[in-house]
């Protein structure tokens, strides 16, 4: 019966389903107030570069919810029923939540497609999806966070010895670990975050025998805040002003390509790489491989409290 299946909602930050459809996104993202043109240009810009008109970014996580359902009917046949829920974009979480309701669901669980908690990131997903179910009586619980999962430090550690064999192993290489820049404010309030993405790092350069590497932060906010730095343009200018030539990009904070990927290493870092002699590659990202599906199914089950 449907009321004896646990809902499972993905949550993400999501992305528009076409060029048409940016500047509603944007708006959301400025809660409620709509871009200026030239902000809009750039955002829009920004897209068209990476995907010249065709959108394909929406499938990566509609791909992913995809497969984690594949990997729970594997583990438990008939336990669960995924669902999402994006942050700026429809279906929103708020619609995710009320679509498990419709379909007589009345326990989930809610799972983010980001493995690091911040109270600014994950925790206002939580929020959101806490607040819609208790307003309908649905009992919900979440995975805050699952980043040493052991499959989780496999996939990126494999990722990271896959992407070192294209450089010169005799010459100098710099590994730079990175992640979404949050505002600075953060570490007054004791978030876990930093903490968190430095383990991540740590544990993935010690499974590929890394020992030349350094965490910086990327894509920031345009906002009179500060927000946590260096950037990753500065760190790699600072690497190669200390002579190095070769420097790998992995992006751990992030789990498919996206714009912050795309765009913001794979053409703008990449440009600065070149301008200043620096070969510049980038890991693969996780997207759908098994490792990831298992780890998000698995951090799914240590949820499932209810008897079927």
């Amino acid at each position: 019966m449907p009321d004896l299946k646990i809902g499972v909602l993905v949550m993400s930050y999501g992305t528009p389903e076409s060029m048409d459809g940016i500047e509603e996104y944007y708006t959301h993202i400025r809660r409620g107030h709509p871009p200026t043109t030239e902000q809009l240009a750039e955002l829009s810009g920004r897209y068209e570069a990476v995907v010249g008109g065709v959108f394909p970014l929406r499938e990566n996580t509609n791909r992913q919810v995809a497969g984690l359902q594949e990997k729970l009917d594997t583990i438990a046949p008939g336990r669960y029923v995924c669902y999402q829920g994006l942050k700026h974009a429809r279906p929103y979480i708020e619609d995710g939540v009320a679509a498990m309701f419709k379909d007589g669901i009345r326990t989930a669980i809610g799972i983010v497609l980001a493995p690091h908690y911040s109270v600014m990131s994950v925790g206002g997903y939580i929020k959101r999806a806490r607040e819609k179910a208790d307003e309908l009586g649905l009992e919900m619980t979440f995975v805050e966070s699952y980043h040493l999962h052991p499959k989780l430090i496999e996939a990126l550690v494999h990722r990271v010895k896959s992407a070192l064999d294209v450089f010169d192993r005799t010459r100098p290489l710099k590994v730079l670990f990175s992640a979404h820049s949050l505002p600075e404010k953060i570490r007054e309030m004791n978030d876990p975050y930093e903490r968190q993405l430095n383990e991540t790092s740590a544990a993935v350069a010690e499974g590929a025998g890394v020992s030349d590497w350094q965490f910086t932060w990327q894509s920031a906010g345009r906002t009179r805040e500060p927000w946590l730095g260096p950037d990753i343009l500065e760190t790699l200018a600072e690497a190669g002003e200390r002579g190095y030539k070769q420097v790998l990009s992995a992006p751990i904070g992030f789990v498919s390509d996206h714009l912050e990927v795309l765009y913001d290493l794979d053409i703008e870092a990449q440009a600065a790489a070149r301008e200043i002699g620096v070969k510049f590659e980038r890991i693969q990202m996780l997207n759908t491989d098994p490792l990831y599906m298992d780890t998000l199914a698995e951090s799914v089950r240590t949820q499932d409290k209810w008897p079927f």
